[in-house]
């Protein structure tokens, strides 16, 4: 890659993973670790200081989790970009930080080649999510159903209303009668302040429930 360095600010309370991380993005020309910092609060400090272009940032902190720190930072300096760097790619704090702003998630045990790569196309603009497609989409289906106070039989039930089955049909497939499905219906009317199911279906689909 050629043209102006990416400065990237390490965050991270682990000082064996900010010089491993170091050490890989030393090595790369366009790069250059403009600092560190090992919590949330000083990550702050250190982002209205140096004011990077990356920031790698830990998903947990010992003072704050990353969509606080993101918010903060992204308050303070809007133009900075942040990769998520995490050996929890299944924590439930994972989607609050990528609705904060995050650009990228990125697991620990990622390639040097990804983590680059990453860093480049987040400098660029991208938004990018380097972990397995369906852990990640199972842990963002769960922070929705969480939030919407569904739980997962009413979020396998409106699955089913929504690919047009029938409650006789719905009560067959799971095993349960046709009253229970009724009142599970019901519940996540009630759940997601809806009149019918249509309303029930169109409000899950903009939560990015369906």
């Amino acid at each position: 890659m050629s043209g102006p360095t990416v400065r990237v600010l390490v965050v991270d309370d682990h000082p064996i993973v900010r010089d491993g991380v170091a050490l890989v993005l030393g090595s790369t020309s366009w790069i250059t670790v403009s600092g560190y910092a090992g919590s949330g609060r000083e990550a702050v400090v250190e982002v209205e200081r140096l004011k990077p272009d990356v920031v790698l940032l830990d998903l947990r902190l010992p003072d704050m989790l990353a969509p606080e720190v993101i918010r903060e930072l992204r308050s303070r300096v809007p133009g900075v970009k942040v990769v998520i760097f995490t050996a929890y790619p299944e924590h439930a704090a994972l989607e609050d930080a990528l609705e904060a702003g995050a650009h990228a998630v990125v697991v620990k045990d990622a390639e040097r080649s990804d983590l680059v790569d990453i860093i480049r196309r987040v400098d660029a603009g991208e938004r990018v999510v380097r972990t397995s497609p369906d852990r990640l989409m199972e842990v963002l289906l769960a922070g929705r159903l969480k939030k919407s106070g569904l739980t997962r039989r009413e979020y396998e039930i409106l699955r089913r209303v929504a690919m047009g089955e029938t409650n006789p049909e719905i009560a067959g497939a799971l095993g349960l009668t046709r009253n229970t499905v009724k009142t599970y219906l019901q519940r996540t009317l009630e759940k997601l302040g809806a009149r019918n199911r249509i309303e029930a279906l169109a409000r899950a689909s903009e939560r990015g429930i369906l």
